[in-house]
């Protein structure tokens, strides 16, 4: 019986994989097939992506003519099908349209943005918003998104900081790789299915000084360990798609035109067969950069770096013509292009069913997707303090202030870059109170400043008379949805307004309070967080964030988030980020501080060590911090083996017990450290987590499996390598409070 099942099981895998091959080939074949009808002409078409916001009769004839391969900004289904139906039915060439969309942490129902999602440690609910995402999006048309957004962002002041997934390499490669799996699915061919993107190719989070398009200087050493994992997955273990360059230049030269990168590594390397796009007209702006002479020369060397679509600059349909004619870019090299584009429109089953189906069922908003955002949103929302353990609320509470400019702001609750989200549909944290528990507690609401930035402070009389009826102030705070995102960056981290003055003065009122931040990345809250009694740290929401907060404000769920960023004291500090390399003379945290200089000091290097005089040595809040409404030991780490070789597998255990007295959700994190290499080693890297729920007083035997391999970095020579030597192994609740143990790999 053994025998036959296993025949019968050879034979299906061999006609799966023998169909699949087949159908493979077949993709190939028609390829070749509608490439040797194109003109010149028509293929160049292809590499050009147009901006269909306003839509006219020169779009409409750019079609006919087989000139436009995809478009953007056009969400209407009704005109999607129309401009569909001109590229089939119309254009000799035959093939059908690409609609592409800003789709990034939701289309109708908005997730928490992707920092917030990075902060659940939990990549089922990044997959999970992807995948509503692309059902919703791809109702509309909508089959590419440009999203996610990868890039290791270690500087709070770039507001770009507010799509990415944080500082660290490791869990942006595995929410990234969610993220893709929820958007493409199973089959990129089914209708639900959405082409993902993996941005920015490379280095756009280390812009110098935050400031969004500026350059960065990433050599190819820490390109490689730091920056290019996430990409890599995506790209080899998740078949994503297709890849976006970044706007900045790295070492000199732009992504857009770095046969480095888009050939070598991304082609030759990691042997992708998906599409490279620029971002928004970053072909054009080479110019601009002075990397290239005009939009000609750009054209010439981003499509000779291996660049495939261009996004709305017109260098490519302008100028690639006549580039082959005079034979600076060879026709070979635009065919290579264009079977790519083919290749991802195959793929996508749009030849087979190019247009979208009006009349099913809509399930924009539908309730289950209502319910994920709101998990969502709950796993994702850090507790930074809680002091006397006043969160949760009782529900005993008669009188509870509402006060702030984010309690009741529905489009800055969904975040930065929600082109689709409709504040009609946020539910917010004022009304989801008043719904849930008005008929329990008596909610005072004042707003008392109108928005984030808002200045005037009248109204602050009312607020304070409010604090001083209720039994607790339920402080919302943080900042509008406009204060991050692209182009958004900030040299202050401060909180905008008047609202850290509102604050001091609630503060004032003896009232305990209970302070709710709503931001798109971390903010220098450190005074604001010494005069409150709790601090949640809620990020931008989404649509169910209201729910979701006011569930948690009175314990009908647990705070379980961790810091996927590190929190600075003051913008000084930054960068800031937990894995830096180790230096030569780190702090001993005893040194001498401003303050403590004595007047007409001799001359002195105060201790020789790494640090600030006047910011002193820690930060406000570690890289994997958040407490819980429960308290968490964690005892007896084991290793499997002391001694190891580079391909074995080394199984971590530790012992985590619920010592509260609730029920609560823990983010177990395993990290390692290199004692010493061919290269400075970091400090301590993140390896794995696990999410463990636990009831009071259980305890649950924790174990990793860490493969050796992951120990593996490039080295002295630029190889990747696992080198021999010692290591520590360290688990805990965030990057500081560690268990630790030795091991070593011969």
């Amino acid at each position: 019986m053994k025998k036959f099942s296993f025949r019968i099981y050879t034979l299906l895998l061999f006609f799966g994989l023998s169909g699949y091959l087949s159908a493979q080939q077949n993709i190939e074949n028609r390829i070749e097939e509608v490439l040797s009808k194109m003109t010149l002409r028509q293929k160049i078409g292809q590499m050009n992506q147009v901006n269909a916001r306003k839509p006219d009769e020169k779009l409409y004839q750019q079609i006919r003519n087989g000139e436009v391969g995809s478009i953007l900004n056009a969400e209407d289904p009704v005109l999607l099908n129309q401009l569909q139906k001109i590229s089939v039915e119309e254009s000799k060439s035959g093939i059908p349209l690409i609609f592409a969309r800003d789709v990034i942490h939701g289309f109708k129902t908005i997730f928490p943005i992707p920092l917030a999602q990075a902060a659940s440690f939990n990549p089922k609910a990044a997959e999970t918003g992807a995948r509503i995402a692309a059902v919703e999006a791809s109702e509309n048309g909508i089959r590419w998104t440009f999203a996610p957004m990868m890039d290791i962002s270690r500087d709070p002041r770039w507001g770009r900081i507010a799509e990415s997934f944080g500082e660290d390499t490791y869990l942006s490669e595995i929410m990234a790789a969610a993220m893709v799996k929820g958007f493409q699915g199973d089959d990129l061919s089914n209708p639900s299915s959405v082409a993902a993107c993996a941005k920015h190719f490379i280095g756009y989070g280390a812009v110098e000084g935050g400031r969004d398009y500026n350059i960065s200087n990433i050599p190819e050493r820490q390109l490689r360990n730091i920056y290019l994992p996430p990409f890599e997955k995506s790209v080899r273990e998740m078949g994503c798609a297709t890849v976006m360059t970044s706007f900045n230049s790295n070492d000199g030269v732009p992504p857009s035109a770095s046969k480095f990168l888009l050939t070598d590594v991304l082609r030759g390397e990691w042997k992708f067969d998906g599409v490279v796009v620029s971002d928004w007209a970053s072909i054009g702006i080479m110019v601009t950069q002075g990397f290239c002479e005009n939009k000609k020369d750009a054209a010439r060397k981003a499509a000779n770096a291996g660049m495939e679509i261009d996004m709305v600059s017109a260098c490519f349909i302008d100028h690639l013509e006549q580039l082959v004619k005079e034979g600076s870019v060879s026709e070979q090299t635009i065919d290579h292009a264009v079977r790519n584009i083919l290749r991802l429109k195959y793929r996508l089953g749009l030849f087979e069913n190019p247009y979208t189906d009006l009349e099913s069922e809509r399930k924009i908003y539908a309730p289950e997707h209502l319910d994920e955002a709101k998990k969502a949103a709950e796993e994702s929302f850090v507790l930074l303090k809680n002091k006397n353990n006043i969160l949760p609320l009782s529900e005993q509470i008669k009188t509870v202030a509402i006060i702030g400019p984010m309690a009741d702001a529905p489009h800055d609750q969904m975040g930065t870059w929600c082109f689709d989200g409709e504040k009609e549909h946020t539910q917010t944290p004022l009304n989801a109170l008043k719904k849930q528990f008005g008929s329990k507690v008596d909610f005072i609401y004042e707003k008392t400043l109108s928005f984030s930035r808002d200045k005037d402070k009248s109204r602050f009389a009312k607020a304070i008379d409010a604090a001083k009826k209720s039994d607790v102030v339920l402080l919302f705070i943080g900042e509008e949805s406009i204060l991050s995102g692209e182009a958004h960056s900030l040299a202050d981290l401060n909180l905008v307004g008047a609202q850290s003055e509102l604050v001091a003065e609630l503060s004032k009122t003896g009232k305990s309070i209970v302070t709710v931040v709503m931001a798109g990345r971390p903010l220098t809250i450190g005074r604001e967080a010494d005069l409150s009694d709790a601090v949640l740290y809620a990020w931008h929401p989404g649509t169910m964030g209201g729910p979701a907060i006011a569930d948690m404000l009175f314990g009908k769920s647990s705070p379980s988030g961790k810091l996927p960023v590190t929190f600075p004291r003051y913008v000084g500090q930054i960068p800031l980020y937990y894995n830096h390399e180790k230096i030569g003379r780190p702090a001993k945290k005893n040194e001498v501080l401003l303050n403590d200089i004595p007047l007409e000091a001799k001359q002195s290097s105060l201790g020789n060590t790494s640090y600030y005089l006047d910011a002193g040595f820690d930060v406000l809040f570690d890289f994997g911090y958040g407490l819980s409404y429960t308290t968490f030991e964690y005892s007896n780490l084991t290793l499997s083996k002391d001694n190891l070789s580079k391909n074995d597998v080394l199984q971590v255990s530790v012992a985590l017990r619920n010592t509260g007295n609730r029920e609560g959700c823990e983010v177990v994190q395993l990290y390692t450290a290199d004692i010493a290499a061919s290269i400075t080693p970091l400090v301590k890297e993140l390896k794995d987590f696990k999410r463990i729920t636990l009831k009071p007083g259980e305890q649950q035997i924790v174990t990793f499996d860490l493969p050796i391999q992951k120990l593996a970095f490039w080295n002295i020579d630029m190889e990747k390598v696992v080198e021999p030597g010692k290591f520590d192994v360290m688990v805990g609740g965030n990057s500081v409070d560690l268990l630790k143990k030795r091991f070593t790999v011969n």
